[in-house]
């Protein structure tokens, strides 16, 4: 009798798997243009100590290079970098002036606020990182520079790697316009996203198919609501973009009520969407779409919907975004709140003791001659990023990238020439960023290899074994502090956060189709918000869930309230679009309300009540 195989456990399951994709060669080209010029060009002119600090600037704005739309690249590159630009500073004045236990108490609070604004979501996760990076590197990297000047470099560095991204074409953008190729590939995407999941109604790949269009809406979101100088669309090409997203949020909505039923629809049903998609990428006519069968309310909706569309493409006249409006205090609501209380105060505990311990072990010397000692709170800061996967799954694939890249980097340094060898050695690193990205043990190496070059370059003698030892100390100190309970809070609070803020959102939106509002656009934005902070909340437990089981606990049972509250948005969505065509909710959409309203209910995690007007709108 064979004993059945055991099933890996997630955290490793994480450590082992790699995104795959095709090579980002844009990316690549200016990887390879970022960090390795500037250092050339300061050692070069005999000022090779800011070219370090400019080539990591170039190295973090690299990291935050990723695909999308380049106005949206602006606020991913640019936020984070007048971040890390602020820490250095910070960390400079504070490491010249202020005594080691101030210094460690400084950089133990400004943990604390960088968690929290880590909170906010990937960019600010990233203007957190930078910012305590910063600190680091200001406070110990010792530099003849003063901290002001180091900004400025960190600055140039990073402006220098987003006007590559503003100024180079990508592959095929030239074929429908260059200014706004990512938008495009993001919009077609939509269409593309609309297309799979009519293919998938009826299968059981439906709600992973659903998931992907909520993925392509929010990815389009975020690529055409970028940063501008005008509020509204200031051309032509663009005001077109923001007609063709409109036009596919009816088509979204028609596409998710007819998954909903469950019920198989005519293959021809995601022929208009694709066609749709192509115009988008080629920036085309449509041509004639075919259109589905009009035999129940849903394909009613769908065929309407692609009218308007066909519609839209033609005049091209600007549409609404219905993107986020948060304003700054739902900002600041979510720094203060349980989400940001928990991760703030994590990050400042590891990078608190991190700091502590890498000078107290810089005043005993063990560093021997050289006065760096920001190797280990960096690490940290790093190490304790929950976007980065579960925790023990970092901790592994930081120690092995770290060891792999000093390996690596002690074999270069022992044959290559200096200098011209070491600035060799940060361009190939460059460039090899934006593919290291899909593993983070692979990122770890690189980056490893990458920061030992620069410093070398900037005077520091060879410490591969040395940055080795702190990196397994700062894995041990973030796995530790990384499964303390909390005092004050109870555990997986940031989870209940995440899931009340999708349940509020859920509610908003059901209360909108139920009060029997007019309203398509502000229900199309409330739907938009209900879906992508339920979203949100499904990556956050996912996360958690991959944990540990002490940490892993604490999601038991959530991802099915998730579940649940996504029944209920998609039974919402399912309501709307038969209440457009007939005027009433058919009573089976009520009951499965009910139902999902009352399960909710019996759980405890969250509740959603019906409205007491929903009898205006029931058959």
């Amino acid at each position: 009798m064979t004993r059945p195989a055991r099933a890996v456990p997630p955290w490793l399951a994480h450590a082992l798997r790699a995104q795959r994709g095709p090579v980002p060669w844009s990316a690549v080209t200016r990887g390879a243009l970022g960090g390795g010029p500037l250092l050339l060009a300061a050692v070069l002119a005999g000022r090779p100590t800011l070219g370090v600090v400019a080539a990591i600037g170039a190295m973090f704005a690299g990291i935050n290079d990723r695909p999308g739309s380049r106005r949206a690249s602006v606020g991913r590159i640019g936020g984070p970098a007048l971040a890390g630009a602020a820490g250095l500073v910070v960390g400079t004045y504070a490491g010249d002036h202020v005594f080691a236990v101030l210094l460690t108490l400084l950089l133990t609070g400004l943990g604390l606020v960088a968690g929290a604004v880590s909170a906010l979501g990937p960019v600010g996760s990233s203007v957190g990182t930078q910012l305590l990076v910063g600190a680091a590197v200001g406070a110990g990297m010792p530099l003849p520079e003063p901290g002001w000047q180091r900004a400025l470099a960190f600055l140039a560095g990073a402006g220098w790697l987003l006007l590559l991204r503003l100024a180079l074409p990508t592959p095929g953008s030239l074929a429908g316009g260059f200014r706004f190729d990512g938008e495009r590939n993001a919009v077609a995407g939509v269409y593309d996203a609309i297309a799979g999941l009519l293919d998938a109604t009826g299968s059981d790949t439906a709600t992973a198919r659903r998931a992907a269009l909520t993925a392509a809406l929010d990815h389009a979101q975020d690529a055409l609501a970028g940063p501008r100088l005008r509020r509204y669309a200031s051309s032509s090409a663009e005001r077109r973009l923001h007609a063709r997203y409109a036009a596919a949020l009816p088509l979204a909505e028609a596409a998710t009520a007819l998954a909903w039923a469950g019920d198989p629809v005519p293959v021809r049903a995601a022929e208009g969407p694709r066609r749709l998609a192509t115009a988008v990428r080629d920036s085309a006519p449509t041509g004639p779409l075919p259109a589905p069968s009009r035999t129940v309310p849903a394909l009613r909706a769908l065929d309407d919907a692609l009218l308007r569309a066909a519609e839209a493409f033609d005049r091209g006249d600007g549409g609404d975004l219905h993107g986020r409006s948060r304003s700054r205090t739902a900002a600041l609501r979510t720094v203060l709140g349980a989400r940001g209380r928990e991760y703030g105060t994590r990050v400042a505990l590891c990078f608190g003791v991190s700091a502590a311990l890498a000078q107290a072990l810089h005043h005993t010397r063990w560093y021997g001659q050289h006065d760096h000692w920001y190797w280990l709170p960096a690490t940290a800061v790093f190490l304790v990023k929950p976007d980065l996967g579960p925790l023990a799954s970092r901790v592994l694939s930081r120690a092995a990238g770290t060891v792999l890249g000093a390996l690596l980097f002690a074999g270069f340094a022992a044959v290559l020439p200096r200098p011209e060898g070491l600035v060799a050695l940060v361009t190939v690193s460059g460039a090899l960023i934006p593919v290291a990205t899909r593993h983070f043990a692979a990122q770890t190496a690189v980056v490893t290899v990458l920061v030992l070059a620069l410093v070398m370059a900037g005077g520091e003698p060879q410490a591969s074994v040395g940055r080795i030892g702190e990196t397994l100390l700062a894995c041990a100190v973030v796995l530790v502090a990384g499964h303390l309970p909390m005092p004050g809070q109870r555990g997986g609070a940031a989870i209940r956060a995440r899931l009340t803020e999708a349940a509020g959102a859920a509610q908003a939106y059901l209360d909108h189709v139920l009060g029997g509002s007019d309203d398509r656009a502000g229900r199309w934005a409330l739907r938009r918000e209900a879906y992508r902070t339920l979203a949100e909340a499904r990556a956050a437990i996912a996360l958690a869930s991959a944990e540990l089981p002490p940490l892993a606990r604490h999601a038991d049972g959530t991802d099915e309230t998730a579940a649940t509250l996504e029944l209920l948005v998609d039974t919402v969505t399912a309501g709307a679009v038969h209440l457009d065509e007939t005027g009433r909710l058919d009573p089976r959409h009520v009951r499965r309300l009910t139902e999902l309203a009352d399960r909710l209910g019996s759980r405890g995690d969250v509740a959603v009540r019906l409205t007491p007007d929903r009898d205006r709108v029931v058959r």
